[in-house]
């Protein structure tokens, strides 16, 4: 799971300025309001839902602004314009990529992916050609650097495995179905959660150079921050110096 687990650190790491908020913000809307479409709008009976709002309260989102989110998603027919759709390509060095997008304009969207691609060497495929490398896991980054106190606590709820990140945190994966037991132990034991989501592992990596890795981290970033994008995924297994 090291790829994904580097381009997650290295998110992390950058973190997002200021100005970049909205952007961020925009992204949980669209998955606040999805999540209350498709799932209603009852958090404890709505798994994703509750995932969306936990982000929204850890980026700082405004109450009123997260509760119109919900409401539009409930009972606004504006919100059945938005649909899920997932890009797959190829980045340099033939890593594969997924691209989770939430969007009211295919074909806006795919020109913006694809002119991504493009513009990195990489190439935009069809469906299937790469997403059977990867399997959906759930991934928690608690803001705590002791592993042997966290495998003790967390080994009963199924947990795959720890990861150390820098600044004293470390990277919890485990199976979709858990993810909710991991948060609650960690919630009780009064342990900061920084980020909770669902992301896609790759079963095969793609160990690149520094040169490459450069590469794709860029190609990355900018379909990261891409309006319609609001997840990238990758088998890119990055060389440690970056």
């Amino acid at each position: 799971m090291a790829g994904h687990s580097k381009w997650a650190n290295i998110k992390h790491q950058k973190g997002r300025q200021d100005e970049k908020r909205q952007k961020v913000f925009s992204k949980l809307i669209r998955e606040i309001t999805v999540a209350a479409r498709l799932g209603g709008p009852d958090a404890a009976d709505n798994p994703r839902l509750r995932l969306a709002l936990d982000r929204a309260f850890r980026s700082n989102m405004p109450k009123d602004t997260i509760e119109r989110a919900v409401s539009r998603g409930a009972g606004d027919t504006e919100s059945e314009n938005l649909e899920e759709v997932l890009y797959e390509g190829y980045g340099p060095g033939g890593v594969a990529i997924l691209v989770e997008t939430m969007t009211d304009n295919r074909n806006r969207t795919v020109a913006e992916v694809r002119h991504a691609f493009s513009k990195a060497g990489g190439s935009l495929g069809t469906d299937g050609s790469v997403s059977y490398l990867f399997k959906k896991f759930g991934q928690i980054i608690a803001k705590d650097s002791d592993e042997d106190k966290l495998l003790e606590l967390l080994i009963s709820t199924g947990i795959e495995d720890l990861e150390s990140l820098e600044n004293g945190r470390t990277l919890i994966n485990m199976e979709v179905e858990n993810l909710s037991a991991v948060k609650e132990v960690l919630d009780s034991e009064t342990i900061e959660i920084e980020e909770s989501e669902l992301v896609m592992n790759a079963s095969v990596n793609v160990e690149l150079d520094e040169e490459t890795s450069e590469k794709v981290i860029k190609l990355l970033e900018n379909l990261d921050d891409l309006d319609d994008v609001q997840n990238v995924h990758s088998n890119a297994e990055f060389v440690d110096n970056l």
